[in-house]
C-alpha cells in the first residue's frame, strides 16, 4: 500500500474537501435517481425494457376487457387509461445508493410478470347473486421490465459520476 503524508498548507484543505465531498454522495445519487427516474419514464413512451427490447403486446382478452368498459389504452402496453403506473415513477436517495420505481401495488407483476392463479382467487357472489371464482390474476402476465440499467442507461450514468466528478475539481 502506498502512503503519502501531506505535509503542505495548500494541498491538505484541498485533498480535505475532496474527502469530505466523496465522503457523502447524495447529490451524486440526486443526479442519478433524477436521470433514471426520466430514463424508465422514457421506458413507456417506447414501449421497451432497459435493454431495448419491445415489450409483449397486449393480448387480445386485456383489449377486449377495455372495449367492454368503453376505455381506450393511451399508449403502449403498460400504459392504461389513468397512465398510473408511467406516472409513478419516483426515487429515493441516501448517501450510498438510489432507488427508483413505482409504489404501484401492481407494478412488481408488470415488471416481473405473473402466472394466472398465482395470488390465489377469489370466490363470491357477483350484484346478481351467482356465485363466481376468479383466479387472481385471471391470465398469464408476460413480464415487461421498465426499471433497470441497459447499455445506454450505463452509459449516461457513467457520464454523470464524470460530471459530478469534474464538477468537484473546477469548484
Amino acid at each position: 500500500m502506498i502512503e503519502v503524508d501531506v505535509t503542505t498548507d495548500t494541498l491538505r484543505p484541498a485533498l480535505g474537501e475532496a474527502q469530505q465531498a466523496l465522503s457523502d454522495l447524495t447529490p451524486l445519487m440526486q443526479d442519478i435517481g433524477e436521470l433514471m427516474a426520466e430514463r424508465t419514464k422514457g421506458n413507456f413512451k417506447t414501449g421497451t425494457a432497459p435493454d431495448g427490447t419491445a415489450w409483449a403486446p397486449r393480448s387480445q382478452t386485456t383489449l377486449d376487457a377495455y372495449a367492454a368498459r368503453g376505455d381506450t389504452p393511451k399508449g403502449g402496453p403498460l400504459v392504461g387509461v389513468t397512465r398510473a403506473l408511467s406516472t409513478t415513477i419516483a426515487y429515493e436517495v441516501a448517501a450510498g445508493h438510489v432507488d427508483w420505481g413505482s409504489n404501484m401495488i401492481y407494478a412488481a407483476v408488470m415488471q416481473f410478470g405473473a402466472a394466472q392463479g398465482q395470488f390465489g382467487a377469489r370466490i363470491g357472489k357477483d350484484k346478481n347473486g351467482r356465485d363466481f371464482f376468479m383466479t387472481i390474476p385471471w391470465g398469464d402476465i408476460p413480464a415487461r421490465p421498465f426499471v433497470g440499467i441497459g447499455p445506454e442507461d450505463e452509459t449516461a450514468i457513467l457520464e454523470t459520476i464524470e460530471d459530478y466528478l469534474k464538477d468537484l475539481v473546477d469548484d
